[in-house]
């Protein structure tokens, strides 16, 4: 089979993150408005194109107090930095629909490499006949490597935030016309 583009679902997708909180608990959160170009055969993405994007003032914890101090330049730094984004550069088959995707990830300015695991989970028409694929994607990322190093020392020891971010991703994309 052939690259085809496939455009993002973000009604039936999802971008998700834990970080561990008073060395006790991990708060959660997602975001709210993203997008990706994709141009891939979903049974060999080892020659996909895969782009994604997501705008960091999106950031939804249920807490509006806590939404307000990630969008500042604490964290995030909307104001200077409003998209986080990332680009695969290489992407190698692991197993039967498993992949490493390794690519650039931008955030707050600062690029680095990092690898996801990523699943196929598959491909079906919906009730319309147009034609949708699955895919998740899990991986770990240090938050300080791009500069967000907040943080305050705990009484008990330890800090309030924890340096390492775990992201999930699910993605449900429509094969474009």
């Amino acid at each position: 089979m052939t690259k085809t583009k496939w455009a993002l679902d973000p009604s039936h997708s999802s971008v998700d993150f834990s970080v561990r909180h008073m060395m006790i608990a991990n708060v959660k959160g997602t975001f709210n408005s993203f997008n990706a170009t994709i141009e891939a055969d979903p049974a060999d993405l080892t020659t996909a194109n895969i782009e994604f994007s997501i705008e960091t003032g999106s950031v939804d914890t249920r807490s509006k107090d806590r939404d307000g101090h990630l969008v500042s330049a604490d964290f995030f730094d909307v104001e200077n930095h409003p998209n986080m984004t990332f680009k695969a550069t290489n992407i190698e088959k692991t197993d039967e629909g498993e992949y490493n995707v390794t690519g650039d990830l931008t955030l707050r300015g600062v690029t680095k490499q990092e690898t996801f695991a990523v699943t196929f989970e598959g491909q079906g028409k919906d009730p319309w006949g147009n034609e949708k694929a699955g895919f998740s994607a899990q991986g770990t990322l240090n938050r300080s490597d791009y500069g967000l190093v907040w943080n305050a020392a705990l009484e008990t020891g330890g800090v309030l935030v924890g340096d390492k971010v775990k992201i999930n991703l699910q993605i449900q994309a429509a094969k474009a016309e």
